[in-house]
């Protein structure tokens, strides 16, 4: 086991960057530089604060550790009680929210984050006990191991050690704040839809923060404006009433996995654009404002798909990798199963074949509209003697944030003056839906801010969070806080 090292030596080295004179009349003021410099000297027993939290088995889709996510409720309940936030636990019909409030001058900020975490299976595959967290050493540094650490209490701490340094110096916040923090973000936020609606006017401020995204690399912040919708779709094609001899039957009746392919093989042209009519209805052109701000992250898109063993981008002709993942929609299968999929071979002409289909979504695309395109075009190409079941697996829209708020420039001008270099404003390929709730429940924008890193392991074994990503983290937050009061 490691121990922490946070001597003088450590800290002015890890800071020395900081403190370049170039970046002194930028990045400290009389308010905010001793509040920094707290941060600083309190990172032991924030970390330490941390690994408590972490020791909590709060697996929010697992029953056996519903006691657990309560404990963990309450954790931090008394800890933002102690800070002087009037703070409590909500019931639901899942597992409970934590709502916290401090009055403050300037704008009402809301903070959300989620206190419960994935399931630890396999594991044996961890090398440690997931719920015994430690600081270990690694070849890029220290890093604090242990299921949660990234996703979502180590960046959800982030926030609250910022507020606990600006408490400790000035004895109040610089600006009115609620925070909401979740039990059910990795089962699938049963509760959460009722509870927002429930308490709309509670919770509704000028903006919302939420800290469950990443670095676009170690150097570079990012504040995530573009995250992309989600609609999944499974089919089942039925031929035959029963699987057929392909000896006896085989040419005279139909096979669904033939009607199947050819129908998958149908969503896309040779240009790799998506055939499903008025798929792309909604879907904007990136500005050139923003194209030029992604092209200058240096993104290395030949180390990005090397490094899963590709070398050519294989979607929408024309398009950089980094606008098929942030801006641009897609259609894939995520599986397929058919007839004998077993050891050895057997010749059967199956009866079902079934495919499961994913659609990314951007911009104003309407998922309902979409699915039923997409349905009428697989009715529209079946043969005689073959049906089709359609199961739908949820769908949202995507999450378009509006950058002209002036609020998004503060912050990013913030992340920068930590960073050692410029925040950018990046897209996300993946879905995040309270980002969409926030919008359409209580009409407020969020941000999205993160610190986490693409190697920390987050639903796998052994995760973990740099502790850099931790104090730049915290640092983070009370500068973005400072820049928005």
């Amino acid at each position: 086991m490691a121990t922490l090292d946070l001597s003088q030596r450590a800290r002015n080295s890890a800071l020395i960057w900081i403190k370049t004179p170039e970046r002194t009349a930028m990045t400290t003021s009389a308010t905010l530089a001793p509040v920094l410099d707290r941060i600083d000297a309190d990172l032991p027993t924030a970390i330490d604060r941390l690994l408590d939290l972490l020791r909590i088995p709060s697996i929010s889709t697992d029953p056996a550790y519903k006691g657990d996510c309560d404990k963990a409720a309450d954790w931090l309940v008394a800890d933002l009680v102690a800070l002087g936030f009037d703070a409590s636990k909500r019931p639901t019909p899942g597992h409970p929210m934590v709502v916290a409030h401090h009055d403050g001058p300037g704008p009402h900020l809301l903070f959300y984050g989620h206190y419960d975490v994935q399931p630890v299976d396999p594991l044996n595959l961890w090398h440690r006990d997931p719920f015994d967290p430690e600081i270990q050493d690694t070849a890029k540094g220290q890093v604090i191991r242990g299921r949660g650490s990234s996703d979502d209490k180590g960046q959800l701490m982030t926030f609250v050690e910022a507020c606990r340094a600006w408490k400790a110096i000035h004895g109040t916040l610089p600006c009115k704040l609620t925070l909401f923090f979740e039990g059910e973000e990795e089962s699938g936020s049963p509760s959460l839809i009722p509870f927002m609606k429930d308490n709309a006017a509670e919770l509704t401020a000028d903006i919302a923060l939420i800290c469950d995204t990443g670095l676009f690399d170690a150097e570079t912040p990012a504040i995530t404006t573009m995250l992309r919708g989600l609609l999944g779709e499974e089919i089942t094609i039925t031929g035959p009433d029963k699987d057929l001899h392909s000896g006896m039957y085989g040419g005279a009746a139909i096979n669904p996995i033939r009607v199947l392919s050819r129908i998958i093989a149908s969503l896309h042209d040779d240009a790799g654009r998506i055939t499903v009519p008025g798929f792309y209805d909604g879907v904007p052109e990136l500005s050139n404002q923003l194209r030029a701000q992604w092209e200058d992250l240096g993104f290395d898109a030949k180390g990005f798909l090397g490094d899963v063993g590709l070398s050519v981008p294989a979607g929408e002709a024309g398009r950089s990798v980094l606008e098929m993942i942030w801006s641009r929609p897609t259609c894939e299968v995520n599986g397929i199963t058919g007839g004998y999929t077993g050891d050895g071979f057997k010749t059967v002409l199956p009866s079902k074949a079934r495919a499961k289909i994913s659609f990314r979504l951007v911009g104003t695309q309407d998922p309902d509209k979409i699915r039923e395109s997409f349905r009428k075009m697989v009715r529209d190409q079946l043969p005689a003697d073959c049906t089709v079941d359609f199961h739908g697996h949820g769908n949202g829209p995507a999450s378009v944030m509006a950058t002209t708020n002036p609020m998004f420039d503060k912050a990013r001008v913030a992340l920068s003056d930590e960073w050692p270099k410029p925040a950018a404003f990046v897209g996300s390929g993946g879905s995040i839906p309270i980002a969409g709730y926030f919008k359409n429940i209580l009409d407020m924008d969020a941000m999205l801010i993160g610190f986490a890193k693409d190697d920390d392991l987050i639903h796998s074994p052994n995760e973990k969070y740099d502790v850099s990503s931790f104090h730049h983290g915290i640092r983070s937050w009370a500068r973005i806080l400072a820049a928005l009061s």
